[in-house]
């Protein structure tokens, strides 16, 4: 599937807000709400579109500490730690990586002594090393500045 400038707008559009009706989505990227729906379904259909979602504010949950956790697995138990992440109810991501360490994983918690259980999860088949996360720099995506990168 070959992606155009429209389709790239629309994609930013959505991006900002997933939202947005048809009709208000065709306004912002000058095409009739029918040429605009087509074009989103074809997206969709494509799965460059996966699927729309929300931005939840974790602080406001009480969620208010976030890290990164390396993690280095002993003794080849990438499915043991597997099993276990997946259950992890505060994990938010976690990648397999190249490096020194095995995977990264991204914690959310309200308290330090939810990072300690966590790391006190894994010790058995794993070693760690956390980052506290003090704050975020945001990155302003720009999909329509990448176009030959997505053709």
């Amino acid at each position: 599937m070959k992606i155009d400038e429209i389709d790239l707008k629309i994609i930013a559009e959505l991006k900002r807000d997933s939202r947005l009706s048809m009709r208000e989505l065709g306004r912002k990227v000058n095409l009739s709400p029918p040429s605009v729906t087509e074009r989103v379904k074809r997206l969709e259909d494509s799965g460059v579109i996966e699927g729309y979602t929300i931005q939840v504010n974790r602080k406001k949950l009480g969620f208010t500490i976030d890290c990164i956790i390396e993690v280095t697995i002993k003794n080849g138990e990438h499915k043991r730690f597997k099993e276990f992440i997946e259950q992890y109810p505060t994990a938010l991501s976690c990648y397999r990586i190249a490096g020194q360490a095995c995977y990264m994983v991204m914690l959310t918690v309200s308290r330090l002594e939810e990072i300690e259980e966590f790391i006190n999860g894994v010790s058995a088949f794993a070693t760690t090393l956390t980052h506290i996360i003090f704050s975020e720099v945001k990155i302003k995506n720009n999909l329509e500045a990448h176009t030959p990168l997505l053709r």
